[in-house]
């Protein structure tokens, strides 16, 4: 019988364990995959840490980029050998949300990666080198663009396109931004810098924290962002007086919350213009809460706009955005370190010390 290897969530902050499952025919409508790469999220992050409540016991992760193995019957749109995107969400379709075009936010969304790995067909999230998902869930990667690459940003890439989408909705237009300023520097702020860039925008500014390396500056220079500012070493008052600056006092026309930092959000409100829009899909977990000054909404009449999952059609919008954009796929490479599967507990500890950007288990 053959085999093959998962990484399993054992519990808050515990060790992942390799263990071993057959593998097995899918059922009809199910796809088969084997990994090609597994990126590792803030979200996946979170569970490990406990700020996310999920079961221990389980294949955790949703960023499986796979290649289709075998396929279960029924199935028409794809073949073995096509390299896919694996998206986890299972909207009801029959919510309130869903029946107005919102089932990123569906109220009964269920997820391809909750299943128990002792019951076939075993390998159900992100975390193994196979996957099986219903072939309704998966994109087929486009021609021209790289399977490892679409990996990267496999996630922070829809978050980003369906935050922007809602952006749109409210108004906001990258035609008319003169200046943007990401607040985090990992996945998601590496991809919102980046496309801001690649639409035009004039001044893209990343604000991180800590004390960025030449490596990481370097590394988001290449993405897009104009400029990169740190909170432990500029400083808010030197940070807000360059955006001062480049706007004639205004403020920044966009900004986008990707730190997860629960304090991030008193000083973007602070250095938007106002009517601003403040794109806020980077706080994923429970942080506490925090001061905020409500007459800045009141008196900037600010737009502040949450966003949590993306929907089906936004990895769509990400797979195009990549086919359209060869130029920065070089980039796009280089943001990422690749760990064998097995290795799964050194990546999480390199991840959380910032000696990477982004993680893909391979």
């Amino acid at each position: 019988m053959n085999t093959s290897k998962a990484a399993i969530f054992t519990g808050i902050n515990k060790p992942f364990e390799i263990r071993e499952y057959p593998i097995t025919k899918p059922e009809a409508g199910i796809a088969a995959m084997s990994l090609v790469a597994s990126g590792v999220c803030g979200t996946d992050l979170h569970i490990h840490s406990g700020r996310l409540a999920s079961p221990p016991n389980h294949i955790i992760g949703h960023e499986f980029i796979g290649r289709i193995e075998d396929l279960g019957e029924g199935i028409e749109n794809l073949r073995v050998g096509d390299y896919v995107i694996s998206d986890i969400a299972c909207p009801c379709g029959e919510c309130l949300l869903c029946k107005t075009g919102d089932d990123a936010n569906c109220v009964h969304m269920s997820v391809t990666n909750g299943g128990d790995p002792h019951d076939a067909p075993h390998f159900h999230g992100g975390y193994g080198k196979m996957c099986y998902a219903p072939a309704t869930n998966l994109i087929k990667i486009p021609e021209g663009v790289n399977p490892r690459t679409a990996a990267v940003f496999a996630c922070a890439g829809p978050t980003c396109m369906h935050a922007f989408k809602l952006g749109h909705e409210a108004g906001w237009r990258e035609a008319d931004t003169n200046v943007a300023v990401v607040q985090g520097s990992g996945a998601i702020g590496s991809f919102a810098a980046m496309y801001l860039k690649a639409s035009g925008i004039p001044h893209v500014i990343t604000v991180t924290a800590g004390h960025p390396s030449d490596e990481m500056i370097a590394t988001l220079k290449c993405l897009g962002a104009d400029e990169i500012y740190s909170l432990d070493v500029e400083g808010e008052d030197a940070i807000t007086a360059r955006i001062t600056e480049l706007t004639g006092g205004l403020g920044a026309d966009l900004v986008f919350e990707a730190s997860g930092g629960a304090g991030a959000v008193p000083f973007g409100m602070k250095i938007l213009r106002n009517r601003g829009v403040y794109l806020i899909p980077g706080q994923y977990s429970d942080r506490g809460p925090i001061p905020i000054e409500p007459h800045r909404i009141t008196f900037g009449a600010l737009r502040l706009i949450g966003s949590s999952q993306y929907s089906f059609s936004d990895v769509d919008t990400y797979a195009d955005f990549l086919l359209a954009h060869p130029e920065l796929h070089a980039a796009i490479d280089k943001t990422a370190t690749d760990y064998p599967l097995e290795k799964i507990n050194e990546a999480y500890a390199d991840l959380r010390a910032g000696k990477v950007t982004k993680v893909l288990l391979v």
